[in-house]
């Protein structure tokens, strides 16, 4: 790899593999992250995602494979951990001290500048808050000073793990808000996340796992351009569901019946939605609705990872994702 190559990603992995006990939990896991950018990592129960986060972190070693993060071999983590900070799982804070006190404490610890606390805080939206006792503080607050812990040393790069878990919806929403403010001051940040609605509305690439391995690596909208197109069909008596989807089966097409009506999937730029039109109205069937299903993430990480909505929570929280 080049050094003009290495300094445009700040995270590349080569082959990245773990195994536990001869079990393989991250299988040759190759990572493109782009300095600057904001990236998802997401996959189904127990596809590597903290593992491979601890790896990152030099918390374990890499059974195999090769690494580049901040210009540092991944063997060798004091070599780029100090432009790294991280939320990994709950932070841990003295509860009877101040948000202020239990931020001098870990910079005092980790032989970090004081000066910066009043900075981090005032970036998190602690600033009014910082002489509050921890354990005054609301779930969403107790998140946002472990950032603020992981902005002390000014990093270049920033790893959150599950970051909005157990946060109610305006605790996510402060979050959301958050990331892309660390985003816009040019942080490359890699966030994981098993809420797929937060990764589409914060992030701009997304790496997606199954099995320790990646199934795609790119843009959250070259990721929903992936989808074929998808037709929402609904007769004016619901009573011919049945007739109309036996109506779209002879035309070679696989039509499902669900709440909304009868779906199918079509090539795009196709022209058969004007032909079943024609064909319903001459088998008695009047059609009140016709048109294509807006795409979202979650259609297309389901069809990559093969997985179904109770593997990966889409609009609410759902705790062991790995």
């Amino acid at each position: 790899m080049t050094t003009t190559h290495a300094s445009a990603l700040a995270v590349v992995t080569t082959g990245l593999t773990k195994e536990f006990s001869g079990r393989r939990v991250v299988d040759r896991l190759d990572l493109a992250i782009p300095t600057g950018s904001v990236c998802g990592f997401v996959g189904p129960n127990g596809a590597g995602k903290t593992t491979t986060i601890r790896m990152l972190l030099g918390l374990i070693r890499p059974t195999s494979g090769e690494g580049i993060v901040l210009l540092g071999d991944i063997h060798d983590p004091a070599s780029y951990l100090g432009g790294v900070g991280a939320l990994i799982e709950s932070p841990a804070f003295y509860p009877q001290l101040s948000g202020r006190d239990n931020l001098l404490v870990l910079a005092r610890l980790g032989q970090l500048p004081t000066s910066s606390i009043g900075d981090v805080l005032e970036r998190v939206g602690l600033a009014d808050r910082a002489n509050d006792r921890f354990n005054r503080y609301s779930l969403g607050m107790k998140q946002r000073l472990g950032i603020a812990a992981a902005l002390l040393a000014d990093p270049s790069l920033l790893i959150l793990d599950e970051p909005t878990n157990g946060l109610d919806p305006a605790g996510i929403v402060e979050m959301r808000s958050l990331i892309r403010s660390l985003a816009d001051e040019g942080m490359t940040i890699f966030v994981s996340s098993h809420l797929l609605s937060e990764i589409e509305h914060v992030c701009d690439r997304v790496v997606m796992i199954r099995s320790g391995r990646s199934v795609f690596q790119g843009s959250v909208e070259e990721l929903r351009n992936m989808r074929t197109a998808e037709l929402l069909i609904r007769p004016q008596d619901p009573r011919q569901l049945g007739s109309l989807a036996k109506l779209i089966a002879t035309r070679g097409l696989e039509a499902q019946i669900d709440e909304d009506g009868v779906s199918v999937v079509v090539a795009d730029g196709s022209p058969w939605a004007g032909e079943l039109n024609r064909a319903a109205l001459e088998a008695g069937i009047t059609i009140v609705h016709l048109a294509e299903r807006e795409r979202n993430l979650e259609d297309a990480y389901f069809a990559l990872t093969g997985t179904h909505s109770g593997d990966v929570e889409v609009n609410g929280a759902l705790g062991g994702i790995q």
